[in-house]
Parts: C-alpha cells; structure tokens; sequence
C-alpha cells in the first residue's frame, strides 16, 4: 500500500472556507482503481495557522501515480490556488509505502 499526504498550513480567518471548499467539492477519486480511502484531518492550532493533512490510501505507488497523471486528477484540482490564498504557502506532500499493517479484530460472531 502507499499513503499520500498533503499538509496545509491554513489561515485561522480562513478556516472555515478551506473547510466547506474541500467538504462540497466533487470528488473523483473512487472512479481510480487501487483508490482504498481518503481522510480530511484537522489538526492543532497555532498562532499564524490551522493545520491540516489530506490522507489517501492507495492500494500501491503505481495507483497513486496513475492518480497523478488522470483526467479526474485534473478535473479535482482545476482552479486550485486561483482564489485570494488561504494557507500559509503551498500544502506540502509526503508519501508514504506501508511498511506494515495492523487492522483491528473482527466482531465475533455471534
């Protein structure tokens, strides 16, 4: 598996906004085979920022970077940064292969 993170730096003032831009936007990433998840994280406050992380898990790097290279890739950031900035710089991306994996126990039947 990989991860792909990105990791915002956003304006407190701004907050709100960046939040309801990536809540109602339409998402194109379950049309990608080898998409798993995807996870909008809030994070600690600081005096100058908000942080949050963008956390998609992809069934391999190779998944992740036929992501990179699709028209829904394209489609899902037509725009972004055309609008009065509300982050601290650009998101900064980190990935991740997955070294290992432990999944919680399933339910016993019962």
């Amino acid at each position: 598996m990989f991860v792909a993170a990105n990791r915002f730096r956003v304006i407190p003032a701004h907050a709100e906004a960046f939040e309801r831009a990536w809540l109602t936007r339409e998402s194109h990433l379950h049309e990608l085979e080898g998409f798993l998840a995807f996870h909008l994280l809030k994070g600690p406050q600081a005096e100058d920022h908000i942080l949050y992380s963008s956390f998609t898990l992809w069934a391999s790097r190779a998944a992740f970077d036929a992501w990179t290279r699709s028209e829904q890739f394209r489609r899902a950031h037509a725009g972004a940064g055309a609008s009065k900035p509300v982050t601290l710089g650009p998101p900064q991306f980190e990935g991740f292969d997955v070294l290992q994996t432990i999944a919680a126990a399933s339910p016993a039947a019962g």
